[in-house]
């Protein structure tokens, strides 16, 4: 049987009972990162006196080799109690684990999967933008068009929009989104359940500010919903940058992001 558990994603209180058991139990473990396994492990154990099965098999399993190690998996493999763990939070969650559940589904495998901490879903109730409806997008790619494009989708889907990021690239997102959005809120949390977690809302501009360079740790963004837009690869960026008078960058702009074109001509006044 395969069981996919979630670990915490900072404060190890937020660990289940259920979690402990099956870690426990667990025949062999698939890891995105044996290293951190261990040390959870050994923390179970110190903290809270967990008995672990002697002899557990730790086997890694990360986006890089998933796709090889599922190619050679046999059946039989399943007949052990094997549990996968990310190394924070929920699989399957920008980690590896939905590979594994469809194998399962596939051959006709028992597996389960635990409820458990989720940044996505903490940084989503800790925004309080009151959209119940909302989209995951994880990381956007780093650079060029397709990082264009998958920003213009970000702003302009209608839904509450959730980013991860990471500090290397966090002033980058949020000049980006100054630069297309100014005035539209945002909630960043860092480090969420850690000892330096943080939380703030406000514009891309506001945020700058507040954090005055210092955008280490691991960030959540989530974007408030806005007008949501059709699917084009042409972005507002690239229309202000053609040589057209801005009554016609409005028109435009509003027929690719839904806007209306007065406001949207006075806010181009502006900038």
């Amino acid at each position: 049987m395969l069981s996919l558990v979630p670990t915490p994603i900072g404060n190890i209180g937020d660990v289940s009972l259920r979690s402990i058991e099956l870690l426990r139990e667990a025949d062999i473990l698939l890891c995105e990162d044996t290293r951190f396994t261990k040390k959870l492990i050994h923390i179970l154990k110190e903290r809270y006196s967990a008995v672990f099965k002697e002899n557990q098999e730790f086997i890694s399993l990360h986006s890089h080799n998933e796709s090889e190690f599922i190619a050679k998996l046999e059946v039989s493999f399943f007949d052990k109690e094997i549990v996968y763990v990310s190394d924070a939070g929920m699989p399957g969650i920008s980690d590896p684990g939905q590979a594994l559940v469809s194998y399962c589904i596939e051959n006709s495998i028992k597996y389960d999967v635990l409820p458990g901490a989720n940044a996505v879903l903490t940084a989503f109730v800790a925004s309080g933008f009151v959209e119940t409806q909302m989209l995951f997008f994880g990381f956007l790619d780093h650079k060029g068009t397709s990082r264009s494009v998958g920003l213009q989708k970000a702003l302009h889907n209608g839904f509450t929009t959730i980013l991860y990021e990471s500090p290397h690239r966090l002033e980058k997102l949020l000049l980006e989104i100054q630069d297309e959005e100014p005035k539209r809120e945002i909630f960043l949390a860092k480090e969420l359940t850690k000892k330096y977690q943080k939380y703030f809302r406000g514009t891309a501009t506001e945020a700058l500010k507040e954090l005055d360079g210092n955008f280490r740790g691991e960030w959540v963004v989530v974007i408030s919903s806005g007008e949501a837009q059709a699917d084009s690869a042409i972005t507002q960026k690239d229309i202000l940058e053609l040589d057209l008078p801005k009554k016609i960058q409005a028109k435009l702009i509003s027929k690719i992001t839904g806007e209306n074109t007065k406001a949207c001509y006075q806010r181009l006044l502006t900038l």
